[in-house]
């Protein structure tokens, strides 16, 4: 017969609200239509899927017999989102008996039969409410329409728009409530996907909040909730929690110093040079805030970069001060002129004592052989009482413990004022030029020992 259940029960997606939020039927003014007396339901009961009318078997209502039909008692089955309740009524059309029970239809609500088709004898009159979710596809979230019952089969709605789909649950109220406006499946088991596991909740009917709190899983402020669907696995539809950080981390490097020399006019520009001040390295410091979730990274976003430390230069000094040259030495004193009496005395002197003299002039002269005629030190100034103390005097003495000559200098110093070979194998007088030259660049401290003795400073 028209409008029996088995017309009904021919599903048809094609009543799905999701398709770009448009409303499926226009809000019915149920204010204006006459209530009419009905019967108690008779029966109420939970319908798993929501029958979509894909026909409607055309009925044939002659004018005559048009009153007679409107007020008609007949019995009806109504189904608002999958509840079901047999109801007696004398409404003769769609709109009436949503007005007689109450229903109020939105603009994203479904209603079949259409809102102007006649009731029959053992009809349904099926409602479904559109929800509002949020539907993400390919990681993109965007708000839409639904009217399926569950999120098992809203998904599988979705899935055929292509690309991964998943429902978000929301998070807020004054609870912290995490919800979404579908059930989970209306009656079948679900999968529970959180911290690495997977645990599977027999009862897939709860609400998301439910779920989570009869498993005892706690979320952090950041975590994230979806649902998804696998056609390949048992049971298909699973809820996923996903742990969320954000944190800021930052990564240093150094950055290195500079050196730069200063010059000093009160220091001596034959001087080394000398170290002000130590370099020390700066730090760069980038700093990003890095979100993972189940501890891989998701993102990463830049917040800060720059100098934190900045680099100490290192400061040389060098002198630019010249050393004054070094006062000429005194001349010498002239020799006395010895008297004909002191000659004579000489004369009578050396003839007494030939025999021992010669002996000593031939000790002198094999003393002399067995070394270089070097010459004799200084007299009569500083520079001969200096040598005196450093050497006895001797130019040609080899200590044997590195120190050389007259003045006793290392090989190295030797070198570095321009000496060739070692200094006992020089002049006195080259000795004492070169001693010279070192007192005026560096002072009477290269002999400490010998110019304190002196009073020399």
């Amino acid at each position: 017969m028209p409008g029996s259940t088995d017309d009904w029960n021919r599903v048809s997606n094609s009543f799905d609200g999701a398709n770009d939020g448009a409303p499926m039927t226009q809000p019915l003014d149920l204010g204006a239509a006459a209530a009419a007396p009905a019967a108690a339901p008779a029966e109420t009961k939970r319908r798993r899927r929501w029958p979509f009318v894909a026909g409607l078997a055309a009925v044939a209502v002659v004018a005559s017999g048009s009153v007679a039909f409107a007020d008609a008692h007949k019995s009806v089955t109504l189904d608002v989102d999958g509840t079901q309740t047999h109801v007696a009524t004398f409404a003769g059309s769609v709109d009436g008996l949503l007005a007689e029970q109450g229903v109020h239809v939105g603009p994203h609500d479904v209603v079949a039969p259409g809102e102007g088709a006649s009731l029959d004898e053992g009809g349904d009159v099926v409602v479904r409410t559109g929800k509002q979710v949020t539907l993400e596809t390919d990681g993109k979230a965007a708000k839409v329409w639904t009217t399926a019952l569950d999120a098992d089969q809203a998904l599988d709605t979705f899935a055929s728009r292509g690309g991964d789909v998943a429902l978000v649950a929301s998070r807020g109220g004054a609870e912290g409530r995490t919800a979404l406006p579908l059930q989970l499946d209306t009656n079948g088991p679900v999968n529970l996907v959180v911290d690495g596991k997977t645990t599977t909740v027999a009862d897939g009917s709860k609400g998301v909040d439910a779920v989570l709190k009869a498993q005892g899983v706690k979320l952090g402020a950041l975590d994230r909730v979806h649902v998804e669907r696998d056609d390949s696995a048992d049971p298909a539809v699973s809820l996923v929690v996903e742990r969320v950080t954000v944190k800021n981390e930052k990564k240093t490097k150094p950055v290195d110093f500079d050196t730069k020399t200063v010059e000093d006019s009160n220091r001596y520009s034959d001087l080394d040079v000398t170290e002000r001040t130590a370099g020390k390295d700066g730090v760069y410091t980038t700093v990003k805030k890095v979100t993972r979730v189940d501890g891989k990274v998701e993102s990463t976003e830049l917040v800060s970069r720059g100098e934190t430390t900045k680099p100490v230069d290192r400061v040389l000094v060098k002198g630019t001060k010249e050393r004054p040259a070094p006062e000429p030495e005194p001349a010498p004193e002239p020799e006395k002129t010895s008297s004909s009496s002191d000659s004579d005395s000489s004369s009578s002197s050396s003839d007494s004592d030939s025999d021992s003299d010669s002996g000593s002039s031939e000790s002198k002269s094999s003393s002399s052989s067995s070394s270089k005629d070097l010459g004799s030190a200084p007299s009569g100034s500083v520079w001969a009482a200096l040598a005196q103390c450093e050497s006895g005097g001797n130019p040609a003495t080899n200590t044997g413990n590195g120190f050389y000559g007259l003045y006793q200098f290392t090989e190295q110093t030797w070198h570095a004022m321009g000496g060739s070979g070692l200094p006992s194998e020089n002049s006195a007088a080259e000795q004492t030029r070169l001693a010279q030259k070192l007192q005026a660049q560096s002072g009477w401290g290269q002999w400490p020992g010998c110019s304190a003795k002196l009073g020399l400073g």
